[in-house]
């Protein structure tokens, strides 16, 4: 393990500087490292599924300023959108609804709210899920694919590990979040980065079972929190710092 640890090292040293960021190296974080309103990162990781590229290309159309605009406003610019599963009254919801959570409360204080009691980042994630909905009034199979579902708890209430898919882009909004280097945006202080867990996509999941790093071959929470730990035998205090080196290796088929 120490050779991996090592490689791991490497990688994110090399990868952590603003060249890694680029349209020939697309990622989400390319679009959402240009703003500091917390509600437009987090659309820029909620449609940060597919390929990079097009992910991309799709989040340099949309206008961020459309949060501070009404509603007809809103509807009026967005009627022609669509991006892969979310069709236009899908994204007119999502911006009108984040136009109405913007308006009365941060994401950060939602957030640490629920994550405060225990340290648990899962549950500022239900937190911010379930306000979505309240607020949204709307369901449909485009946007609940978008802002995910509610997590899955237990008889006690507590949340799940098995039977909970990743939650990889929400755990990517934290990572951005929380975490402050030549990457990461670093602008809610108040959470702890230890306390994050590991955006798991196939391109990560795939590379850390190669890298005997997970064991585990189901596609679920249970997976993330297996590897976050395993991640923590490298860096206790800041695990997640590995995920974008995780993710380029599989990317670029590296290994």
């Amino acid at each position: 393990m120490q050779d991996i640890k090592k490689l791991l090292d490497d990688e994110v040293c090399n990868r952590n500087n603003d060249c890694e960021l680029s349209y020939d190296r697309p990622d989400p974080l390319l679009v959402a490292s240009r703003y500091k309103d917390e509600y437009a990162i987090l659309l820029c990781a909620l449609f940060g599924y597919g390929k990079a590229s097009l992910i991309v290309k799709f989040l340099d159309t949309l206008n961020f300023e459309l949060l501070n605009e009404n509603e007809h406003i809103i509807d009026k610019e967005l009627d022609k959108y669509y991006y892969r599963f979310q069709n236009s009254m899908d994204i007119k919801v999502i911006f009108k609804t984040f136009r109405r959570m913007k308006q009365t409360e941060s994401l950060n204080n939602l957030f640490w709210d629920a994550y405060k009691k225990d340290n648990n980042v899962l549950e500022g994630i239900d937190t911010i899920i379930d306000t979505i909905y309240k607020i949204s009034s709307y369901n449909s199979q485009g946007f609940t694919f978008l802002v995910s579902n509610r997590l899955k708890r237990d008889k006690t209430s507590q949340i799940k590990h098995i039977g909970n898919a990743p939650y990889k882009r929400w755990n990517m909004f934290l990572r951005w979040m929380v975490r402050d280097d030549n990457l990461d945006l670093g602008l809610w202080n108040k959470i702890d980065k230890k306390d994050l867990l590991i955006p798991l996509d196939t391109h990560t999941f795939k590379v850390s079972q190669k890298l005997g790093l997970l064991h585990r071959k189901t596609y679920d929470l249970k997976s993330v929190i297996q590897l976050t730990n395993k991640l923590k035998e490298f860096d206790k205090l800041d695990p997640v710092k590995y995920d974008f080196s995780l993710y380029r290796i599989g990317q670029e088929k590296l290994i």
